[in-house]
């Protein structure tokens, strides 16, 4: 992802003070080691919160799109309980396509979804793997009924996006 992209996700998910990564990179260019107390304190609603990033991302983009984690999870086809333990990582998932099938049902843009997935700790959608470049497609042309998200795929010779049982 270049520093164009990065820039975007952080306009998106920061409050109007907050710093974009560009600036604080800029800022970490010139802080010492002895300085980086001094750093974390001066820039810490700048910051995203360590214990949690995807949950307070992925929440924070529900808000931004008039969504409830309810119809999201009802939209992706998994129950509420299960829903709510995998997006506050009190359930973790390694189930790449459930990630996905959230980020669809939340309406997300491409850059949201691997955003997403990287504060998952999941790789994020790759334009030189084929299913990978067929989800970006669905994820540009906003495809966001899981049906036709999913019969895209499948029409084009790619597993399912719920070829994996919910884990919960």
């Amino acid at each position: 992802m270049n520093r164009k992209q990065h820039e975007a996700d952080d306009r998106d998910s920061r409050t109007d003070d907050a710093l974009s990564t560009e600036a604080l990179e800029n800022i970490l260019k010139q802080t010492g080691p002895k300085e980086l107390d001094r750093y974390l304190e001066q820039n810490a609603d700048s910051l995203l919160e360590e214990s949690q990033p995807f949950t307070r991302y992925f929440r924070q983009t529900l808000r931004k799109k008039n969504r409830t984690q309810r119809e999201v999870f009802m939209t992706a086809g998994i129950s509420d309980s299960y829903g709510y333990k995998v997006v506050s990582l009190e359930k973790v998932t390694r189930n790449r396509d459930l990630i996905i099938r959230l980020c669809l049902a939340a309406h997300m843009e491409l850059r949201e979804v691997n955003r997403a997935l990287k504060l998952y700790g999941m790789t994020p959608l790759y334009a030189k793997i084929p299913r990978d470049a067929a989800l970006i497609i669905a994820f540009n042309r906003h495809i966001y009924d899981m049906g036709d998200a999913d019969a895209f795929l499948t029409e084009h010779g790619f597993e399912s996006l719920y070829d994996y049982e919910e884990e919960g």
